[in-house]
């Protein structure tokens, strides 16, 4: 018997029809042995509805009241869909996250999940009834309703499935798996059978739509399995796991594509100690996270700092900026929306030399200037025009032969100086 929990995404509980399909589904897979947990997110456009209503009041909304407005859509697809399994002929109890309780800290609007209560699941699981949890909420503290960001319910689940032990964590989605690329930009994109959390986690972290960061965070860090599977068929999807070898013989597995970023540059600010820091020390303090930060110091003793945020986070990141940039002693923030961020990611490019070369000759072939870049040990990314993001995905993908199956490496031998190095310490 496998305990599993499944997430189904607003796409599949669309309407009516799709509810029932699903909860047959589910109920199918009870009745043929497994335990089952589901995760649900609102209905489809449910939580853009709310958004837009939200929206048509004011664009600075208090963000108790707005996590108290959009996560009400999981209120009604949980409850529709346990009506729907109990139809059926099966046992199955709705859970908001406070009754779970998904306990988070007190960020509204971008929450993190403290911990999970898994007693009160595996009591229901007991008694013979399939949980059916609101994705995306949870509690604070003060027993405020909080929100998890877009793309929460992944999060929920895979923090449901630590809390509870689960065998697997299964995400059913449009997709059907997790490409090399984005299909509608690239149809040549492959689908993967395997690939490392550590690879998932900067292609979730560089613009990839199929998974959310603190979902495969969390994964990583309580070992859980995800399987990314299709909403309709049996597909096989694509299984999210430890990274072993012989994925770290694989140069590149993905390439992410973002659109939803914005650049701010602060110019003319003095060049000393301290300055970055009382530049980003407020966006901290109003939960904001930057992305890519370049720093450029000029002759004159001032210094250009440029950064990117999310779209979303643009005007109150202006707003904040504005002030910050007033106490340094400049007034020169400028704001780009129209830009877009082209990520190349694999663990086979800590063994493997001249990736980025690569990558800078390809976006120079194709006539794309790149004004930003950032690396890690498994990613290079560079921020281009938003215009020319989807090119530079297809000659990207183009280089390095995703559309053909994963081409291994050997990993370079050892210098003999290091094999000299290991020979002494040995001794």
């Amino acid at each position: 018997m496998v305990l599993a929990v499944q997430k189904w995404g607003g796409s599949t509980l669309a309407n009516v029809e799709s509810l029932k399909a699903v909860a047959s589904r589910v109920l199918a897979r009870r009745r043929s042995g497994d335990q089952v947990i589901v995760v649900a997110s609102a209905m489809k456009g449910e939580t853009d509805k709310l958004i837009d209503l939200s929206r048509a009041i004011t664009d600075l909304p208090d963000l108790r009241e707005y996590d108290s407005l959009i996560s009400t859509g999981e209120q009604v697809s949980t409850a529709l869909l346990a009506i729907a399994i109990q139809a059926l002929g099966g046992k199955a109890r709705s859970l908001l996250g406070f009754q779970v309780p998904i306990r988070t800290d007190c960020a509204f609007k971008d929450a993190r999940i403290e911990s999970i209560d898994g007693g009160p699941l595996r009591k229901l699981l007991a008694d013979g009834f399939i949980p059916i949890v609101a994705g995306f909420q949870g509690v604070d503290c003060d027993g405020n309703v909080t929100t998890l960001g877009r793309g929460g319910t992944d999060t929920s689940a895979v923090a449901v499935a630590a809390g509870v032990g689960a065998d697997v964590c299964e995400l059913y989605k449009d997709v059907g798996g997790i490409s090399t690329t984005d299909p509608h930009i690239e149809p040549r994109a492959r689908r993967l059978d395997r690939i490392s959390y550590e690879e998932v986690l900067e292609l979730a972290s560089l613009g990839a739509k199929v998974l959310q960061i603190r979902a495969v965070e969390m994964a990583m860090k309580y070992g859980v399995p995800i399987h990314v599977l299709p909403e309709q068929g049996d597909g096989q999807g694509t299984l999210v796991v430890k990274g072993d070898e012989d994925m770290e013989s694989i140069i590149v597995s993905g390439i992410a594509l973002d659109k939803k970023e914005s650049k701010i540059t602060v110019g003319s600010v003095p060049d000393r100690p301290g300055v970055a820091a009382k530049l980003f020390k407020p966006l901290a303090e109003n939960n904001i996270s930057v992305d890519m930060i370049i720093q450029n110091v000029s002759e004159k003793g001032y210094t250009d700092i440029s950064f990117t945020v999310r779209d979303e986070d643009l005007a109150r990141v202006k707003k904040i900026t504005l002030e910050a940039a007033e106490g340094l002693g400049t007034d020169k923030v400028l704001t780009d929306g129209n830009i877009a961020k082209v990520s190349v990611v694999g663990l086979g490019m800590r063994s493997h030399a001249g990736v980025a070369s690569q990558i800078f000759e390809t976006l120079h072939k194709g006539g794309i200037n790149i004004q930003m870049i950032s690396t890690s040990e498994i990613k290079v990314s560079c921020v281009v025009d938003e215009k020319y993001g989807e090119l530079a995905v297809r000659m990207l993908h183009e280089t390095f032969s995703l559309d053909m199956p994963r081409k291994r490496v050997k990993a370079p031998k050892k210098s003999a100086a290091k094999k000299a190095a290991k020979s002494r310490s040995s001794k």
